[in-house]
Parts: C-alpha cells; structure tokens; sequence
C-alpha cells in the first residue's frame, strides 16, 4: 500500500517557478507526476524509477526537474520558466510492481497510487 500527499501548488505569474514535494508512505518503483485540465486527459509530466532513471514530457524537457529525497520519502518537482499553459492540477502517482522509466513513463492507468492533487495556475 502506497500513500501520497501533495503539497506546493500556488499562483504565480509567468515566467516564475515552483516546488511541488509529494510525501510518500510505503514502497514505488516508479514514481510520476501527471497533470490535468478540465476537459482533458491526465498527461504524464515527469517520471523517475527505483534505479534513478528519469524520463520528461516534451513540455517539461528543460524546465522542469523531477527529483527525491530517500531519507525523507519525498518526491520533488522543480518547475521553472513557468507558462499559463502549464496550468492544472499536478497529482504524484506510484507504481508498486517492477517498472522503469528508461524508454518512457508510461500512461496513467499504468500507475495504481494516486494522491489528490495540487493546484498550480500560472498568470500571464
């Protein structure tokens, strides 16, 4: 069983940056952020495995960065040069079978955690 909780979604305006941490309760192989509109599908964002394999969406290639703390059960995720496009609800997800995400992070109904969510909107 695999609890998370997100936390860090904000407003800010265009061209800022944010810290979204998820705290993690028990044991992923893989672990992702995804996002989400109204109307649209959850997108993958950014994903890293148990052996430290990351993989990042077009969108997020260069500006946004996935990383964890071990000692402290978080995972984190680095976003800078923020864009109103990158308004949604970003949500932590986790994978407790063997996984990578070496040739890719997979869908989202690949991942059997899910937290609740946090909200980020960004200003133009």
């Amino acid at each position: 069983q695999v609890k998370l909780v997100e936390s860090g979604g904000d407003s800010v305006q265009a061209g800022g940056s944010l810290t979204l941490s998820c705290v993690v309760s028990g044991h992923a192989y893989c672990m992702a952020w995804f996002r989400q509109v109204p109307g649209k599908e959850r997108e993958g964002v950014t994903g890293i495995d148990s052996d430290g394999n990351t993989h990042y969406a077009y969108a997020a290639k260069g500006r946004f960065t996935i990383s964890q703390d071990k000692a402290k059960n978080t995972l984190y995720l680095q976003m800078n040069s923020l864009k109103p496009e990158d308004t949604a609800m970003y949500y932590c997800a986790a994978l407790d079978l063997s996984c990578t995400v070496s040739s890719g992070m997979g869908g989202a109904n690949e991942y059997n955690y899910w937290g609740q969510g946090t909200q980020v909107t960004v200003s133009s």
